[in-house]
């Protein structure tokens, strides 16, 4: 029994070193040649798991032999674009200037409906709207409306823009955190200054937000 927890933990770190070798994408950014990786390395690393009586190593090196010809893959699609686009096929335009390609949805085999499922979650509910429609290599679409549908920024109007940078958590669970204070460019003195200002203490905050102009947000803890 031992024996099978202590297998069983090993091969879990190792299959996690795996795929963080392979990159950070999620699932669903996956290409293929990727996902299939995934997919086989995960029955791979079950096998010595139940079988204690097979060695270790018959699951680590099909593990290492795949990841190693997956960076492989990734150098040459980098290289050669041509090879990337017989691994993972290139995008294709189905929506052009509100017009819906028939012939296209036909070829991906996707219908009307999946179409306009991955429209809505795009914030698109008319294709008379759109100017560019694009299916991703992973499956995802890329929507550019007509000039006329988009949000207009401003610069549109001429007005300054004022950068505050990128709102971030500082404090989590009563923790500073540095690499998020250096990004909004303060300091755990600030910090402190901030709290007492609140009558409040750093070990109270479940959690703080703040960018680079000082704007910020405190949630304290709940009393149990």
């Amino acid at each position: 029994m031992i024996i099978s927890v202590i297998r069983t933990a090993l091969m879990y770190v190792f299959v996690i070193f795996a795929i963080r070798i392979m990159g950070k994408r999620q699932l669903s950014d996956m290409q293929t040649s990727e996902l299939v990786v995934t997919m086989i390395i995960a029955d791979i690393a079950s096998i010595p798991m139940q079988n204690t009586s097979q060695p270790l190593l018959s699951g680590i090196v099909p593990v290492l032999i795949l990841i190693s010809g997956e960076i492989i893959i990734s150098i040459l699609m980098m290289k050669i674009p041509t090879f990337r686009n017989w691994i993972c096929g290139k995008p294709e335009i189905i929506i052009e200037n509100g017009v819906l390609k028939q012939n296209m949805l036909r070829r991906l085999r996707l219908t009307t409906e999946d179409l306009s499922v991955l429209l809505r979650q795009q914030g698109v509910f008319c294709i008379e709207d759109v100017q560019f429609c694009i299916i991703e290599t992973n499956g995802q679409i890329s929507v550019l409306l007509k000039p006329e549908k988009r949000t207009p920024a401003m610069e549109d109007f001429h007005l300054p823009a004022m950068d505050k940078g990128i709102e971030a958590v500082i404090i989590s669970d009563g923790e500073l955190l540095s690499r998020s204070m250096a990004l909004c460019n303060v300091d755990e003195v600030w910090i402190n200054k901030t709290l007492a200002q609140e009558n409040t203490k750093v070990d109270e905050v479940m959690l703080m937000t703040a960018n680079r102009l000082k704007e910020y947000n405190i949630i304290r803890k709940c009393s149990e």
